[in-house]
């Protein structure tokens, strides 16, 4: 059953990974393109103001924009959503593994919907709480390790966060019961991640206004394109764990029916 478990998670990830790459092409890729814009335009101004105009930048990128939206975006979406699938598979085969030998009458797609609710706020959404997705063009490259350090450090965290919270409201349902055992945990996790945000750095480095002396040169990065980024951002991921957590509770129940199935009929033999 393990191994259908797992090809559940990859087949899981897969729909999902397809669905989110065609929302992200539809609706997050023009924000990417306005982010680009307004790099390359910002660029011209500064060699302007420095006295020195290269041109239009005459290198050639390794991959074209179109390449890139299309293939890169494609894959790259498709490969994270399928791994995130196969975790998703492996995490609930350990869960289940224990509720169901000591709770038989748990159904698994009530632990698979759980499961999925629990991935999105830890892999997701404390992370993009913590440090809010950027489109390109927003960010200080001096930065970048930096900041792709805290976010590392703040994702594992939340995930280990996360199992602990888990294993402490399973231990205390029998103790408190389920309701109370859920909510100490959740409580217990949200204090773990506070503290840890609080700890690591701030970035703020969305670019201000290019100034020559007093007066504006160039404008400031849109903040509408910020704001519409996130929000897809957002609405991507709901989409990418809902179907994910979806598809893989569906594939549970097909799973359900043809083990009663099969028991039904070994039970006909048997009594035959």
């Amino acid at each position: 059953m393990e191994k259908k478990f797992i090809g559940a998670g990859l087949l899981s990830g897969l729909i999902a990974g397809i669905v989110a790459y065609l929302f992200a092409r539809l609706f997050i890729e023009p924000q990417v393109s306005e982010a680009i814009d307004y790099e390359e335009a910002r660029s011209h101004a500064e060699e302007m103001l420095a006295g020195h105009d290269h041109g239009a930048h005459e290198h050639g990128e390794l991959f074209s924009r179109s390449v890139q939206e299309n293939v890169g975006a494609g894959v790259g979406t498709i490969v994270f959503a399928v791994c995130m699938g196969a975790f998703f598979a492996v995490a609930f085969t350990v869960l289940w593994a224990y509720l169901g030998r000591r709770y038989p009458a748990t159904d698994p797609r009530m632990v698979a919907g759980a499961l999925g609710a629990i991935g999105f706020v830890a892999v997701f959404a404390v992370p993009f709480f913590a440090y809010p997705a950027n489109p390109p063009a927003v960010g200080d490259d001096d930065t970048i390790g930096a900041r792709s350090g805290a976010f590392l450090t703040i994702t594992v965290l939340s995930v280990v966060f996360a199992i602990a919270a888990v294993v402490l409201a399973l231990w205390l349902r029998p103790r408190i019961g389920g309701l109370l055992g859920g909510v100490a945990a959740a409580l217990g996790y949200l204090v773990a991640v506070a503290v840890t945000i609080a700890l690591l750095p701030e970035f703020d480095e969305v670019p201000g206004p290019l100034m020559n002396g007093e007066q504006i040169a160039f404008p400031g990065f849109p903040g509408d394109v910020v704001g519409d980024f996130r929000l897809y951002a957002i609405a991507n991921q709901v989409i990418l764990w809902t179907i994910l957590t979806v598809v893989f509770a569906l594939v549970l129940g097909l799973l359900m029916r043809a083990e009663r199935t099969g028991s039904a009929a070994d039970s006909e033999k048997l009594s035959a």
